[in-house]
Protein backbone atom coordinates (compact mmCIF):
# COMPACT_ATOMS: atom_id res chain seq x y z
CA UNK A 1 0.00 0.00 0.00
CA UNK A 2 1.42 3.40 0.33
CA UNK A 3 3.55 5.03 2.34
CA UNK A 4 4.26 8.23 3.99
CA UNK A 5 7.26 9.18 2.47
CA UNK A 6 9.17 8.24 -0.78
CA UNK A 7 11.93 8.96 -0.02
CA UNK A 8 13.58 6.69 3.26
CA UNK A 9 15.99 9.61 4.04
CA UNK A 10 13.84 12.50 4.07
CA UNK A 11 11.67 10.57 6.52
CA UNK A 12 14.80 9.60 9.07
CA UNK A 13 15.68 13.22 8.84
CA UNK A 14 12.13 14.75 9.93
CA UNK A 15 12.00 11.96 13.18
CA UNK A 16 15.53 13.33 14.14
CA UNK A 17 16.02 15.51 17.39
CA UNK A 18 16.31 18.54 15.38
CA UNK A 19 12.42 18.51 13.61
CA UNK A 20 13.54 21.39 11.40
CA UNK A 21 10.97 22.26 8.76
CA UNK A 22 12.97 22.37 5.08
CA UNK A 23 12.47 25.81 3.09
CA UNK A 24 10.58 25.24 0.29
CA UNK A 25 13.04 27.02 -1.81
CA UNK A 26 15.07 24.31 -0.59
CA UNK A 27 16.14 21.48 -3.44
CA UNK A 28 15.96 18.91 -0.78
CA UNK A 29 12.31 20.00 -0.32
CA UNK A 30 8.98 17.48 -1.78
CA UNK A 31 5.89 17.30 -2.41
CA UNK A 32 4.89 13.78 -0.33
CA UNK A 33 2.84 12.09 -2.76
CA UNK A 34 -0.69 11.67 -0.84
CA UNK A 35 -1.19 7.77 -0.25
CA UNK A 36 -3.64 5.74 -2.45
CA UNK A 37 -5.74 3.43 -0.50
CA UNK A 38 -7.58 0.64 -2.20
CA UNK A 39 -11.03 -0.57 -0.78
CA UNK A 40 -10.74 -3.44 -2.76
CA UNK A 41 -7.94 -6.19 -1.16
CA UNK A 42 -6.34 -8.32 -3.76
CA UNK A 43 -7.47 -11.73 -4.17
CA UNK A 44 -3.60 -13.01 -4.39
CA UNK A 45 -2.72 -10.65 -1.55
CA UNK A 46 -4.05 -11.77 2.11
CA UNK A 47 -2.35 -9.36 4.25
CA UNK A 48 -3.66 -6.91 6.36
CA UNK A 49 -2.91 -3.12 5.18
CA UNK A 50 -0.08 -1.56 6.51
CA UNK A 51 -0.34 2.10 7.58
CA UNK A 52 1.77 4.42 8.46
CA UNK A 53 2.16 5.40 12.27
CA UNK A 54 1.56 8.82 12.06
CA UNK A 55 -1.88 8.37 10.40
CA UNK A 56 -5.24 9.08 12.01
CA UNK A 57 -6.40 5.60 11.33
CA UNK A 58 -3.81 4.14 12.66
CA UNK A 59 -3.49 5.77 15.86
CA UNK A 60 -7.16 5.08 16.61
CA UNK A 61 -6.88 1.44 15.88
CA UNK A 62 -4.60 1.29 18.22
CA UNK A 63 -7.13 1.60 20.94
CA UNK A 64 -10.22 -1.17 21.65
CA UNK A 65 -13.51 -1.14 20.57
CA UNK A 66 -16.14 0.19 22.48
CA UNK A 67 -18.37 -2.63 24.13
CA UNK A 68 -21.88 -1.72 24.89
CA UNK A 69 -22.57 -1.89 28.99
CA UNK A 70 -24.04 -5.51 30.65
CA UNK A 71 -27.59 -5.48 31.00
CA UNK A 72 -28.62 -4.77 34.78
CA UNK A 73 -30.02 -8.36 35.94
CA UNK A 74 -32.29 -7.90 38.87
CA UNK A 75 -32.60 -11.64 41.35
CA UNK A 76 -35.84 -12.99 41.98
CA UNK A 77 -37.84 -12.28 44.80
CA UNK A 78 -40.98 -13.78 46.26
CA UNK A 79 -44.34 -12.19 46.50
CA UNK A 80 -46.09 -11.77 49.51
CA UNK A 81 -50.04 -12.34 49.30
CA UNK A 82 -50.31 -8.83 51.18
CA UNK A 83 -48.02 -6.26 50.69
CA UNK A 84 -44.30 -6.51 49.69
CA UNK A 85 -41.00 -7.42 51.45
CA UNK A 86 -39.24 -4.44 50.73
CA UNK A 87 -42.18 -2.25 52.16
CA UNK A 88 -41.24 -4.62 55.48
CA UNK A 89 -39.80 -2.61 58.65
CA UNK A 90 -37.52 -4.25 61.51
CA UNK A 91 -39.72 -7.50 61.00
CA UNK A 92 -43.08 -7.00 59.19
CA UNK A 93 -43.15 -3.33 58.58
CA UNK A 94 -44.84 -0.37 59.59
CA UNK A 95 -47.97 -0.16 57.55
CA UNK A 96 -51.29 -1.28 59.17
CA UNK A 97 -51.48 -3.88 56.56
CA UNK A 98 -48.25 -5.46 57.86
CA UNK A 99 -49.45 -5.47 61.24
CA UNK A 100 -52.35 -7.04 60.38
CA UNK A 101 -50.57 -9.93 58.82
CA UNK A 102 -47.98 -9.97 61.76
CA UNK A 103 -50.67 -10.28 64.01
CA UNK A 104 -52.49 -13.15 62.10
CA UNK A 105 -49.27 -15.32 61.43
CA UNK A 106 -48.97 -15.21 65.12
CA UNK A 107 -52.26 -16.47 66.05
CA UNK A 108 -52.28 -18.97 63.74
CA UNK A 109 -48.91 -20.64 65.29
CA UNK A 110 -49.90 -20.41 68.53
CA UNK A 111 -53.37 -21.70 67.61
CA UNK A 112 -51.38 -24.32 66.30
CA UNK A 113 -49.54 -25.26 68.81
CA UNK A 114 -52.19 -24.80 71.31
CA UNK A 115 -54.60 -26.98 69.87
CA UNK A 116 -52.07 -29.88 69.40
CA UNK A 117 -52.21 -30.79 73.20
CA UNK A 118 -55.95 -31.03 73.20
CA UNK A 119 -57.66 -34.27 72.98
CA UNK A 120 -60.48 -34.56 69.70
CA UNK A 121 -62.34 -37.68 69.53
CA UNK A 122 -58.89 -40.00 68.52
CA UNK A 123 -58.11 -37.41 65.73
CA UNK A 124 -54.35 -36.97 65.46
CA UNK A 125 -53.60 -33.18 64.10
CA UNK A 126 -50.85 -33.00 61.54
CA UNK A 127 -49.34 -30.01 61.44
CA UNK A 128 -47.37 -27.88 58.79
CA UNK A 129 -44.20 -28.29 60.33
CA UNK A 130 -42.67 -31.83 61.46
CA UNK A 131 -41.33 -32.58 64.97
CA UNK A 132 -38.63 -35.20 65.23
CA UNK A 133 -38.98 -38.11 66.91
CA UNK A 134 -36.60 -37.77 70.07
CA UNK A 135 -39.11 -34.61 70.89
CA UNK A 136 -39.10 -34.00 75.00
CA UNK A 137 -43.23 -34.23 75.11
CA UNK A 138 -44.34 -36.68 77.27
CA UNK A 139 -47.27 -39.06 75.70
CA UNK A 140 -50.38 -39.13 77.92
CA UNK A 141 -52.75 -42.10 78.60
CA UNK A 142 -56.53 -40.44 77.63
CA UNK A 143 -59.61 -42.01 78.21
CA UNK A 144 -63.17 -40.29 77.48
CA UNK A 145 -66.13 -40.82 79.53
CA UNK A 146 -69.23 -42.63 78.11
CA UNK A 147 -71.32 -40.30 79.09
CA UNK A 148 -70.12 -36.82 78.21
CA UNK A 149 -67.43 -36.57 75.45
CA UNK A 150 -65.81 -33.68 76.45
CA UNK A 151 -64.84 -35.04 79.61
CA UNK A 152 -61.57 -35.87 80.08
CA UNK A 153 -59.22 -38.29 83.09
CA UNK A 154 -56.00 -38.81 82.71
CA UNK A 155 -54.80 -42.03 84.63
CA UNK A 156 -50.64 -41.00 84.94
CA UNK A 157 -49.39 -39.08 85.80
CA UNK A 158 -51.96 -36.86 87.86
CA UNK A 159 -50.26 -33.80 86.54
CA UNK A 160 -49.59 -33.19 82.92
CA UNK A 161 -45.93 -31.37 82.32
CA UNK A 162 -45.52 -29.68 79.06
CA UNK A 163 -41.87 -30.14 78.15
CA UNK A 164 -39.99 -27.24 76.23
CA UNK A 165 -40.74 -27.08 72.46
CA UNK A 166 -37.73 -26.61 70.37
CA UNK A 167 -39.65 -25.30 67.35
CA UNK A 168 -40.26 -21.63 67.43
CA UNK A 169 -42.67 -19.53 65.43
CA UNK A 170 -41.02 -18.02 62.81
CA UNK A 171 -39.33 -14.54 63.21
CA UNK A 172 -40.71 -14.43 66.65
CA UNK A 173 -37.95 -14.91 68.67
CA UNK A 174 -39.97 -16.52 71.41
CA UNK A 175 -39.98 -20.26 72.28
CA UNK A 176 -42.69 -22.95 75.13
CA UNK A 177 -41.39 -22.87 78.05
CA UNK A 178 -41.92 -26.23 80.57
CA UNK A 179 -44.69 -25.29 82.42
CA UNK A 180 -47.21 -27.10 85.18
CA UNK A 181 -50.49 -27.04 83.64
CA UNK A 182 -53.40 -28.42 86.06
CA UNK A 183 -54.20 -31.65 88.02
CA UNK A 184 -56.93 -32.96 86.29
CA UNK A 185 -57.36 -35.87 88.46
CA UNK A 186 -59.82 -34.91 90.71
CA UNK A 187 -61.60 -31.75 88.39
CA UNK A 188 -62.97 -32.43 84.45
CA UNK A 189 -61.60 -30.17 81.71
CA UNK A 190 -63.51 -29.05 79.24
CA UNK A 191 -62.66 -28.39 76.14
CA UNK A 192 -63.53 -24.96 76.17
CA UNK A 193 -61.51 -24.58 79.20
CA UNK A 194 -58.32 -25.29 77.41
CA UNK A 195 -56.89 -22.54 77.05
CA UNK A 196 -57.37 -21.12 80.79
CA UNK A 197 -55.26 -24.74 81.22
CA UNK A 198 -52.26 -23.29 78.37
CA UNK A 199 -52.40 -19.83 80.00
CA UNK A 200 -49.99 -20.98 82.29
CA UNK A 201 -47.43 -21.81 79.50
CA UNK A 202 -44.84 -19.19 79.63
CA UNK A 203 -43.41 -17.71 76.63
CA UNK A 204 -39.74 -16.13 77.85
CA UNK A 205 -36.94 -14.77 75.53
CA UNK A 206 -33.90 -17.35 75.94
CA UNK A 207 -31.66 -14.52 77.99
CA UNK A 208 -34.31 -14.16 81.46
CA UNK A 209 -35.50 -17.71 81.32
CA UNK A 210 -35.00 -19.47 84.61
CA UNK A 211 -37.17 -23.05 85.00
CA UNK A 212 -39.42 -22.61 87.59
CA UNK A 213 -38.30 -25.98 89.78
CA UNK A 214 -34.79 -24.14 89.90
CA UNK A 215 -36.46 -21.48 91.60
CA UNK A 216 -38.34 -23.62 93.73
CA UNK A 217 -34.97 -25.46 94.37
CA UNK A 218 -33.10 -22.00 95.27
CA UNK A 219 -36.08 -21.43 97.55
CA UNK A 220 -36.01 -24.79 99.26
CA UNK A 221 -32.32 -24.00 99.82
CA UNK A 222 -32.22 -21.08 101.21
CA UNK A 223 -34.77 -21.89 103.75
CA UNK A 224 -33.16 -25.35 104.60
CA UNK A 225 -30.11 -23.65 105.35
CA UNK A 226 -32.01 -20.94 107.26
CA UNK A 227 -34.22 -23.82 109.35
CA UNK A 228 -30.96 -25.98 109.57
CA UNK A 229 -28.89 -22.60 111.93
CA UNK A 230 -31.55 -21.69 113.58
CA UNK A 231 -31.88 -25.47 114.86
CA UNK A 232 -27.99 -25.06 115.43
CA UNK A 233 -28.54 -22.29 117.36
CA UNK A 234 -31.40 -23.34 119.62
CA UNK A 235 -29.36 -26.79 120.14
CA UNK A 236 -26.44 -24.71 121.48
CA UNK A 237 -28.16 -22.90 123.35
CA UNK A 238 -29.88 -25.75 125.38
CA UNK A 239 -26.97 -27.37 125.89
CA UNK A 240 -25.18 -24.54 127.30
CA UNK A 241 -27.94 -24.04 129.40
CA UNK A 242 -27.64 -27.43 130.17
CA UNK A 243 -24.43 -27.23 131.04
CA UNK A 244 -24.58 -24.90 133.23
CA UNK A 245 -27.16 -25.75 135.05
CA UNK A 246 -24.93 -29.23 135.58
CA UNK A 247 -22.30 -27.08 136.74
CA UNK A 248 -24.23 -25.09 139.44
CA UNK A 249 -25.67 -28.19 140.64
CA UNK A 250 -22.93 -30.33 141.37
CA UNK A 251 -21.39 -27.25 142.86
CA UNK A 252 -24.15 -26.87 145.22
CA UNK A 253 -23.90 -30.77 146.07
CA UNK A 254 -20.09 -30.50 146.61
CA UNK A 255 -20.48 -27.42 148.55
CA UNK A 256 -23.26 -29.38 150.56
CA UNK A 257 -21.29 -32.35 150.96
CA UNK A 258 -18.55 -30.60 152.38
CA UNK A 259 -18.33 -30.31 155.97
CA UNK A 260 -17.64 -27.19 157.95
CA UNK A 261 -14.46 -28.67 158.92
CA UNK A 262 -12.22 -27.18 156.44
CA UNK A 263 -13.33 -24.33 156.52
CA UNK A 264 -13.91 -23.25 160.63
CA UNK A 265 -12.94 -19.58 161.57
CA UNK A 266 -10.44 -18.97 163.05
CA UNK A 267 -10.28 -17.97 167.14
CA UNK A 268 -8.90 -14.76 168.58
CA UNK A 269 -6.72 -16.88 170.68
CA UNK A 270 -5.31 -19.06 167.41
CA UNK A 271 -4.44 -15.41 165.66
CA UNK A 272 -2.58 -14.29 168.16
CA UNK A 273 -0.63 -17.78 168.40
CA UNK A 274 0.37 -16.88 164.91
CA UNK A 275 0.88 -13.47 165.01
CA UNK A 276 3.51 -14.34 167.60
CA UNK A 277 5.28 -17.21 165.51
CA UNK A 278 5.68 -14.17 162.56
CA UNK A 279 7.10 -12.06 164.88
CA UNK A 280 11.22 -10.98 164.36
CA UNK A 281 11.87 -12.11 167.73
CA UNK A 282 11.56 -15.80 166.44
CA UNK A 283 12.86 -15.78 163.24
CA UNK A 284 16.07 -18.20 164.28
CA UNK A 285 14.35 -19.89 167.01
CA UNK A 286 13.06 -23.50 166.04
CA UNK A 287 9.51 -23.70 166.95
CA UNK A 288 8.41 -27.21 166.00
CA UNK A 289 10.53 -30.63 165.76
CA UNK A 290 8.78 -33.36 163.85
CA UNK A 291 10.19 -36.41 165.09
CA UNK A 292 9.10 -38.72 162.33
CA UNK A 293 10.35 -36.83 159.72
CA UNK A 294 13.36 -35.51 161.58
CA UNK A 295 11.75 -31.73 160.06
CA UNK A 296 12.55 -28.53 162.30
CA UNK A 297 10.33 -25.38 161.96
CA UNK A 298 12.18 -21.96 162.56
CA UNK A 299 10.13 -18.94 162.24
CA UNK A 300 12.33 -17.56 159.56
CA UNK A 301 11.32 -20.76 157.12
CA UNK A 302 7.26 -20.13 158.50
CA UNK A 303 7.27 -16.79 157.31
CA UNK A 304 6.78 -18.25 153.73
CA UNK A 305 2.85 -18.83 154.98
CA UNK A 306 2.33 -14.84 155.10
CA UNK A 307 0.48 -13.40 151.98
CA UNK A 308 2.64 -13.20 148.60
CA UNK A 309 5.35 -15.77 149.78
CA UNK A 310 5.95 -19.10 147.92
CA UNK A 311 5.92 -21.98 149.82
CA UNK A 312 9.28 -23.80 150.83
CA UNK A 313 9.56 -27.97 151.15
CA UNK A 314 10.01 -27.82 154.80
CA UNK A 315 6.82 -26.57 155.08
CA UNK A 316 5.31 -28.58 151.94
CA UNK A 317 6.58 -32.00 153.70
CA UNK A 318 5.90 -31.36 156.88
CA UNK A 319 1.98 -30.73 156.01
CA UNK A 320 2.12 -33.96 154.11
CA UNK A 321 3.35 -35.89 157.26
CA UNK A 322 0.59 -34.45 159.11
CA UNK A 323 -1.71 -35.46 156.54
CA UNK A 324 -0.79 -38.84 156.94
CA UNK A 325 -1.10 -38.85 160.38
CA UNK A 326 -4.55 -37.43 160.28
CA UNK A 327 -5.27 -40.54 158.50
CA UNK A 328 -4.15 -43.13 161.19
CA UNK A 329 -5.72 -41.15 163.63
CA UNK A 330 -8.96 -42.02 161.91
CA UNK A 331 -8.77 -44.51 158.93
CA UNK A 332 -12.37 -45.13 158.70
CA UNK A 333 -13.29 -41.55 158.10
CA UNK A 334 -10.33 -40.45 155.40
CA UNK A 335 -9.03 -42.89 152.19
CA UNK A 336 -5.81 -45.10 152.59
CA UNK A 337 -3.30 -42.90 150.90
CA UNK A 338 0.57 -42.10 150.65
CA UNK A 339 1.98 -38.76 150.49
CA UNK A 340 5.97 -38.66 148.66
CA UNK A 341 7.50 -35.47 149.86
CA UNK A 342 8.89 -33.06 147.41
CA UNK A 343 12.64 -34.66 146.60
CA UNK A 344 10.72 -38.11 145.00
CA UNK A 345 9.59 -36.81 141.72
CA UNK A 346 13.46 -35.43 141.23
CA UNK A 347 14.92 -38.32 142.70
CA UNK A 348 12.89 -40.61 140.33
CA UNK A 349 14.04 -38.91 136.91
CA UNK A 350 17.42 -38.62 138.21
CA UNK A 351 19.95 -40.07 135.69
CA UNK A 352 18.58 -40.83 132.32
CA UNK A 353 15.09 -39.54 132.85
CA UNK A 354 13.90 -42.62 134.85
CA UNK A 355 15.23 -44.56 138.24
CA UNK A 356 13.53 -46.87 140.03
CA UNK A 357 16.33 -48.06 142.23
CA UNK A 358 17.19 -45.18 143.85
CA UNK A 359 13.84 -44.66 145.23
CA UNK A 360 13.12 -48.62 145.80
CA UNK A 361 14.05 -48.25 149.42
CA UNK A 362 11.67 -45.56 149.95
CA UNK A 363 8.64 -47.49 150.54
CA UNK A 364 9.62 -50.72 152.45
CA UNK A 365 7.19 -52.41 154.18
CA UNK A 366 9.61 -52.14 157.56
CA UNK A 367 9.84 -48.38 156.87
CA UNK A 368 5.86 -47.34 156.07
CA UNK A 369 4.08 -50.16 158.15
CA UNK A 370 2.05 -51.12 155.26
CA UNK A 371 2.65 -51.50 151.49
CA UNK A 372 1.80 -49.01 148.80
CA UNK A 373 -0.03 -50.77 146.73
CA UNK A 374 -2.68 -51.54 149.50
CA UNK A 375 -3.37 -47.38 148.97
CA UNK A 376 -6.58 -46.11 147.77
CA UNK A 377 -4.47 -42.67 146.37
CA UNK A 378 -0.66 -41.56 146.38
CA UNK A 379 0.06 -38.18 146.17
CA UNK A 380 3.30 -37.23 144.37
CA UNK A 381 4.08 -33.47 144.57
CA UNK A 382 5.90 -31.96 141.72
CA UNK A 383 8.29 -28.82 141.43
CA UNK A 384 8.58 -27.32 137.80
CA UNK A 385 11.22 -24.85 138.93
CA UNK A 386 9.17 -21.66 140.17
CA UNK A 387 5.66 -23.62 139.90
CA UNK A 388 3.97 -26.49 142.19
CA UNK A 389 1.75 -29.38 140.53
CA UNK A 390 0.16 -32.63 141.88
CA UNK A 391 0.28 -35.89 140.93
CA UNK A 392 -2.25 -38.67 142.13
CA UNK A 393 -2.10 -42.20 141.50
CA UNK A 394 -5.77 -42.99 141.86
CA UNK A 395 -6.15 -46.84 142.30
CA UNK A 396 -9.36 -46.48 143.39
CA UNK A 397 -10.72 -45.36 140.17
CA UNK A 398 -7.69 -46.49 138.42
CA UNK A 399 -6.33 -43.85 136.76
CA UNK A 400 -3.51 -41.34 136.48
CA UNK A 401 -4.59 -37.33 137.98
CA UNK A 402 -2.32 -34.14 137.28
CA UNK A 403 -3.38 -31.25 138.84
CA UNK A 404 -1.94 -27.95 137.94
CA UNK A 405 -3.85 -24.79 139.15
CA UNK A 406 -2.70 -23.03 135.87
CA UNK A 407 -4.50 -25.67 134.03
CA UNK A 408 -1.14 -26.90 132.45
CA UNK A 409 -0.54 -30.22 131.05
CA UNK A 410 2.64 -32.81 131.40
CA UNK A 411 2.24 -36.47 129.73
CA UNK A 412 5.48 -37.28 130.97
CA UNK A 413 4.87 -37.09 134.78
CA UNK A 414 2.05 -39.53 134.07
CA UNK A 415 4.21 -41.99 131.90
CA UNK A 416 6.77 -41.88 134.45
CA UNK A 417 4.35 -42.45 137.52
CA UNK A 418 2.70 -45.21 135.21
CA UNK A 419 5.87 -47.07 134.54
CA UNK A 420 6.88 -46.28 138.51
CA UNK A 421 3.81 -48.20 139.64
CA UNK A 422 4.23 -51.48 138.09
CA UNK A 423 7.57 -51.92 139.08
CA UNK A 424 6.97 -50.46 142.33
CA UNK A 425 3.97 -53.65 142.91
CA UNK A 426 6.25 -56.46 141.02
CA UNK A 427 9.18 -55.24 143.54
CA UNK A 428 7.32 -55.52 146.39
CA UNK A 429 4.71 -58.23 145.94
CA UNK A 430 5.94 -59.88 142.49
CA UNK A 431 2.61 -59.49 140.84
CA UNK A 432 2.70 -58.18 137.05
CA UNK A 433 0.05 -55.57 136.65
CA UNK A 434 -1.04 -53.80 133.47
CA UNK A 435 -2.07 -50.17 133.69
CA UNK A 436 -2.40 -49.58 129.91
CA UNK A 437 -6.20 -49.22 130.06
CA UNK A 438 -6.50 -46.76 133.68
CA UNK A 439 -6.92 -42.90 132.06
CA UNK A 440 -4.66 -40.34 132.21
CA UNK A 441 -6.46 -37.54 133.70
CA UNK A 442 -5.72 -33.83 133.78
CA UNK A 443 -8.59 -32.29 135.85
CA UNK A 444 -10.24 -29.78 134.58
CA UNK A 445 -12.53 -28.48 136.50
CA UNK A 446 -10.20 -27.68 139.77
CA UNK A 447 -9.81 -24.26 141.53
CA UNK A 448 -7.38 -22.01 139.56
CA UNK A 449 -5.03 -19.58 140.85
CA UNK A 450 -5.67 -15.70 139.88
CA UNK A 451 -2.15 -14.61 141.15
CA UNK A 452 1.67 -16.25 140.65
CA UNK A 453 2.49 -16.92 144.47
CA UNK A 454 -0.47 -19.34 145.77
CA UNK A 455 0.50 -22.60 143.58
CA UNK A 456 1.76 -24.01 146.76
CA UNK A 457 -0.78 -23.62 148.78
CA UNK A 458 -3.44 -24.76 146.24
CA UNK A 459 -1.12 -27.63 145.54
CA UNK A 460 -1.07 -28.90 149.38
CA UNK A 461 -5.00 -27.87 149.04
CA UNK A 462 -5.57 -30.37 146.27
CA UNK A 463 -4.15 -33.51 148.51
CA UNK A 464 -5.98 -32.48 151.71
CA UNK A 465 -9.75 -32.12 150.05
CA UNK A 466 -8.85 -36.11 147.82
CA UNK A 467 -7.36 -37.59 151.00
CA UNK A 468 -10.53 -36.46 153.05
CA UNK A 469 -12.96 -37.48 150.12
CA UNK A 470 -14.48 -34.74 148.94
CA UNK A 471 -14.50 -32.21 145.93
CA UNK A 472 -12.22 -29.34 145.30
CA UNK A 473 -14.96 -26.81 146.63
CA UNK A 474 -12.45 -24.04 147.29
CA UNK A 475 -11.05 -20.94 145.26
CA UNK A 476 -8.82 -18.24 145.27
CA UNK A 477 -10.99 -16.47 147.80
CA UNK A 478 -10.03 -19.16 150.41
CA UNK A 479 -6.25 -18.96 150.22
CA UNK A 480 -5.14 -16.37 152.93
CA UNK A 481 -7.68 -18.41 155.06
CA UNK A 482 -5.62 -21.27 154.33
CA UNK A 483 -2.64 -20.09 154.98
CA UNK A 484 -3.19 -19.19 158.68
CA UNK A 485 -5.18 -22.22 159.08
CA UNK A 486 -1.70 -23.96 158.11
CA UNK A 487 0.60 -22.22 159.96
CA UNK A 488 -2.03 -23.43 163.36
CA UNK A 489 -1.62 -26.98 162.25
CA UNK A 490 2.26 -26.81 161.80
CA UNK A 491 2.65 -24.88 165.61
CA UNK A 492 -0.21 -27.38 166.68
CA UNK A 493 2.10 -30.66 164.68
CA UNK A 494 -1.79 -31.48 163.89
CA UNK A 495 -3.64 -31.41 160.37
CA UNK A 496 -7.60 -31.40 161.38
Amino acid sequence: MGALTSNRKRGDEYSSLNHGHPSLNSPNFQIAKRPRFSSMQSSQDNAAPVLSSKSAIARVSRYPEAKPPLPRVHAPCRTLKFGSLSSRGNEYGNTLFDRLYEKCYRIKNFALETFRYLPKEKEVVELDRDVEEDSSIEEIELIEDDDDDDDVKIVEPNVIIVEELETKAPGSGFQTTPSKVSNFSNTPSKVEDAGLALDSLSLHSDSDYVPLYKKLLEEFERTSKLSRLSLDIELAEKSRSRYQAQRSTRKTQAVEKVPNEPFIPLTKEEEAEIARAFSSSNRRKVLVVHENSNLQITGQILLCLRPGAWLNDEVINLYMELLKEREKRDPKKYLKCHFFNTFFYKKLISGNGYDYKSVRRWTTQRKLGYSIADCDKIFVPVHKEIHWCLAVINKKEEKFQYLDSLKGKDTRVMKVLAKYYVDEVKDKSGKDINVSSWKQEFVEDLPEQQNGYDCGMFMIKYADFYSRGLGLCFNQEHMPYFRLRTVKEILRLRAE
